[in-house]
């Protein structure tokens, strides 16, 4: 994802989900999790002749915290999952 445009079609139909996601994901809740990015600055949307497109880009920042990681991207634990998953779908909690 890092040199190209992915949309949510495609890594949901894609053999390589593995390298991008820890489990398989739908079309939709791939394109639920880019809003997300997209919200945090992470992500952005691709632009054609016509207007944006369904495919997605890494922003600058989003670059720059890729470069900062070594090697696999760690994944989070149970308790830091479960407060974000709050902090997502439940922000006035």
């Amino acid at each position: 994802m890092g040199d190209d445009a992915i949309s949510s079609a495609a890594l949901a139909s894609s053999g390589e989900w593995p390298a991008l996601c820890f489990l398989p994901v739908s079309a939709e809740r791939a394109e639920a999790h880019f809003r997300w990015l997209i919200r945090l600055g992470v992500l952005r949307r691709e632009v054609d002749g016509q207007g944006l497109t369904e495919r997605v880009r890494l922003t600058p920042m989003g670059r720059r915290i890729l470069e900062g990681i070594r090697g696999e991207i760690p994944r989070a634990r149970l308790r830091e999952r479960m407060l974000e998953n709050l902090r997502r779908h439940r922000p006035g909690l």
